[in-house]
């Protein structure tokens, strides 16, 4: 009898055991990151090197040397944005991070 009651106690716990736990699940969570920056040189290429070229020496279309320019960084976020003579602007068409990403870029064309 006490063999029994051995087994059953021993049947009873490792049921218990077994049984009775939950897998905690740890929900999955994206990582958080930043927006991407906006290419200036990538917005310039598609928008602005037609008349300006690469370089910003064109000249097309009566088109400025960008490399010898002396606007401010404010100046030429007006003058992308509304355009001037022939220049269309640009305010409806590129966002305002794009414009002033575009305007940051054109000082790399400056020459030293």
């Amino acid at each position: 009898m006490k063999t029994k009651l051995f087994i059953g106690t021993a049947l009873c716990l490792a049921l218990l055991a077994c049984g009775n736990k939950k897998e905690e699940v740890v929900p999955e969570v994206a990582p958080v990151t930043s927006a991407p920056a906006v290419d200036g040189q990538k917005i310039f290429k598609v928008s602005c090197s037609i008349c300006h070229g690469m370089d910003g020496k064109l000249g097309l279309n009566g088109s400025k040397d960008l490399s010898i320019s002396v606007l401010s960084l404010e100046e030429r976020i007006a003058l992308i944005t509304n355009g001037k003579g022939v220049m269309p602007a640009q305010g409806a068409i590129l966002k305002p991070e794009e414009i002033k990403a575009v305007a940051e870029y054109t000082f790399s064309l400056k020459q030293p």
